[in-house]
């Protein structure tokens, strides 16, 4: 095991020099960071003590270099819209986005682990055509007009939730409920058809003739054995939770990492939206890794070398 996670850690460092290419290059992509920063007013010799500030009249070659022991310090340079360094910003927006991301996976497994188990195990009746039908629909819609109908329904009719913001448990559920019903539903889908391989397996039948309760059955033989390809997915998952907060952060106010970037990228502040992306990539980097080690503990005869 620990030989496994010397070499999976040894892997991360190309992906991360990767990444810092991306990032270094979304600065050129966007404009000239200098036009940005200077008001109308500035003249050419504010221009020219800016450029040299930031050592832009440097080669390419240079810049990136000098990018990257910068950012073995953690330092992405500094937000010009903040006047302070980018990359705290960042990571105190990284709770509220946790707390939404937990929250929403655990809506998705609330609903889909049923949902699947249920598909599966009355395969072709009624209740399986319905919560199929639902996880297509879930997986149809997007989050930015489901969180819409949540408010309108919710918030304006009912009076019974609040509209955005952050605070009470109560401000959680429905952003927590427009990101989860999209991974619940293509949860929902890869547990039934985990399950129902499973179910088929001589294994199963053998514990069913030896007069097990159907129930003993399905969740300690079956369930747990279905479990690696829905911990892959969940695992994966995690860029879409990022991904879909966005949306979701921007539509109910919530003070996160994703309605950061939104306002970053509206702003053009390219310090803010770098920092957020290197950390949104180890995120997505360190829970796949953690996912692998998972397996081992759902099936032990999974050994890592």
């Amino acid at each position: 095991m620990r030989q496994y996670l010397l070499k999976s850690l040894l892997q991360v460092i190309p992906v991360l020099f990767l990444i810092s290419v991306i990032v270094f290059v979304l600065v050129y992509c966007t404009g000239d960071p200098v036009s940005l920063m200077l008001s109308d007013t500035a003249t050419d010799e504010d221009r020219r003590i800016l450029i040299a500030a930031l050592g832009l009249d440097q080669p390419l070659h240079v810049q990136y270099f000098t990018f990257i022991g910068h950012l073995l310090q953690g330092d992405f340079g500094n937000s010009f819209r903040y006047d302070m360094p980018a990359l705290p910003i960042v990571l105190e927006r990284l709770p509220a986005t946790f707390e939404l991301a937990f929250a929403a996976m655990l809506v998705a497994t609330v609903i889909s682990f049923p949902l699947g188990i249920l598909s599966a195990t009355k395969r072709n009746s009624f209740l399986d055509i319905l919560f199929s039908g639902s996880s297509v629909l879930g997986k149809a819609m997007p989050h930015f007009w489901l969180g819409i109908m949540l408010i309108l329904l919710f918030a304006v009719e009912l009076k019974a939730l609040p509209v955005s913001g952050r605070g009470s448990w109560e401000h959680l559920i429905l952003p927590a409920f427009t990101l989860g019903t999209g991974i619940a539903a293509e949860m929902t889908r890869l547990i039934r058809s985990s399950m129902l391989e499973i179910l088929n397996q001589d294994y199963i039948r053998t514990a069913r003739s030896k007069g097990l309760l159907e129930s003993i059955v399905v969740y300690k033989h079956a369930l747990r054995n279905s479990m690696i390809p829905v911990v892959t997915i969940m695992a994966l998952q995690t860029s879409t939770l990022i991904g879909g907060t966005l949306i979701t952060e921007t539509i109910f106010s919530w003070p996160g990492m994703g309605q950061l970037i939104i306002q970053a990228v509206n702003t053009r502040d390219m310090a803010i939206v770098q920092a957020a992306v290197f950390v949104v990539a180890f995120l997505v980097i360190i829970s796949n890794l953690l996912a692998d080690l998972l397996y081992s503990v759902l099936d032990p005869r999974i050994t890592y070398n």
